[in-house]
Formats: C-alpha cells, sequence, structure tokens
C-alpha cells in the first residue's frame, strides 16, 4: 500500500504515459524490480493509483455523510461536500484523476476510472439517500470543484471566473 500511495503523488505530477516506474521506486525507496513484482507492469500500478484514489474519495464521503447525523439528505450531501472539500486540499488526488482522465483511452485506465466513478456514485447514494437528480448534481460540482481547484480560477480577479467560482471555496493546497 505504501508503494500505492507514492504512485498517487508521482503519477500526479506527469500522468500515466510520461511517468517511468523507476520514478515511483525512487520515490517509495524500493527498486523497480520489486514494483514490478507486486504489480503488472506500470499499467498495473496506475491503476491500482486510480483505484485507491478513487476508495480515499469514497472514505471521506462516508465520513462526511456519517457525521451529519440524523439529517435529511440535503444536510448530509452538505457534510459530504465540506468532507470532499477538505480532501482535494491534497491536489495529488485531483491531479491523478485528471491524468486517468486524459489517458482513458488506454482501456485498462478507463476501466479504472469507470471503476472509481461508480464507487463514488453508489456511495453517495447511499450515505446521502438523496435523489438521483441531486446526486448527479453533486458529481456535478465536484468536477466543477476539480476545475477551479486545477487551473487557479480562485486567484482570476474577472468576471467569467467569478461566476464559475461564487460560493465555492477550497482549502490552500497541502
Amino acid at each position: 500500500m505504501r508503494i500505492v500511495g507514492h504512485a498517487v503523488r508521482v503519477f500526479a505530477v506527469a500522468g500515466y504515459h510520461a511517468t517511468p516506474v523507476a520514478d515511483v521506486a525512487t520515490a517509495a525507496q524500493v527498486s523497480p524490480a520489486y514494483v514490478f513484482r507486486l504489480f503488472t507492469g506500470k499499467l498495473g500500478l496506475f491503476t491500482a493509483a486510480v483505484d485507491h484514489c478513487f476508495a480515499q474519495v469514497a472514505e471521506a464521503l462516508v465520513a462526511g455523510g456519517e457525521s451529519a447525523g440524523e439529517t435529511d439528505a440535503a444536510g448530509r450531501l452538505d457534510a459530504m461536500t465540506a468532507a470532499y472539500v477538505e480532501l482535494i486540499g491534497d491536489r495529488d488526488l485531483i491531479m491523478l484523476q485528471a491524468h486517468a482522465q486524459s489517458a482513458a483511452d488506454v482501456p485498462e485506465v478507463r476501466e479504472a476510472v469507470q471503476r472509481g466513478l461508480a464507487l463514488v456514485v453508489r456511495t453517495v447514494r447511499r450515505v446521502s439517500g438523496a435523489p438521483e437528480a441531486d446526486v448527479q448534481r453533486f458529481i456535478a460540482y465536484g468536477q466543477l470543484c476539480h476545475l477551479i481547484a486545477q487551473t487557479g480560477l480562485d486567484d482570476l480577479d474577472t468576471d467569467w471566473a467569478a461566476l464559475l467560482t461564487r460560493g465555492i471555496s477550497h482549502p490552500v493546497p497541502r
């Protein structure tokens, strides 16, 4: 699991295509041969990192939703939003997701992204108890948060950026 955690961080920088396994091995302080013993090549390592990333998202959403206590679906979604906003203070997670989406032409990567999205959607539905339309808006809002965080829209003083960022705040990147 330690190697996968390092893989998230390393792949978040340059993505699947531009990152050699040796870079992940160096970060994890193991040999590339050891990484290849554990994973089916770079593709296996990358998809494990994507799976790990989405599992972290689902765990944070569960914790957030459960922290809301006995409230309505909207209150649970609000608590899940707050947990997610806190989680993406770790920009590696959203950058890895962006790189995974950009490498979705590779069938195994596309399947990992689909698995991750399925996990997140099912988690939000189960924990929030919200109607499907609200779950869809929650996911769409999360994607907008990614866009804002990835492109630094919070820092722009323009009317169009203000329109997209209104009411949305993110923690300072960790």
